[in-house]
């Protein structure tokens, strides 16, 4: 029993250390100039094949021409990814202008 136990936990450590967030960053333009940040999220079924909602990266910039977009799976979002066994899964759009 002890045994099954320990494999148990050491699988699960194992998996939450192997997970990551993943991170897609690009410029528009000249990229970010004044630090204003707008953030959005984006809505996603079955593991992001289907999408709900997703976020417009221009129309959150605005009338700016210069500005930087990130594309993020932060640790809330996988956490609620993974509570629901990647039935939804959100990921967070920042832009900087």
């Amino acid at each position: 029993m002890k045994k099954m136990f320990l494999n148990t936990a050491l699988l699960l450590t194992l998996s939450l250390m192997l997970s990551s967030c993943y991170t897609m960053t690009y410029n528009v333009g000249e990229g970010a100039k004044t630090g204003m940040t707008v953030t959005r999220k984006n809505h996603y079924l079955i593991a992001g094949l289907v999408p709900i909602n997703t976020a417009d990266p221009g129309q959150m910039a605005g009338s700016a021409k210069d500005y930087t977009v990130t594309i993020q799976h932060s640790f809330v979002d996988g956490l609620i990814s993974g509570l629901t066994s990647g039935f939804y899964t959100p990921t967070t759009v920042r832009v900087t202008k």
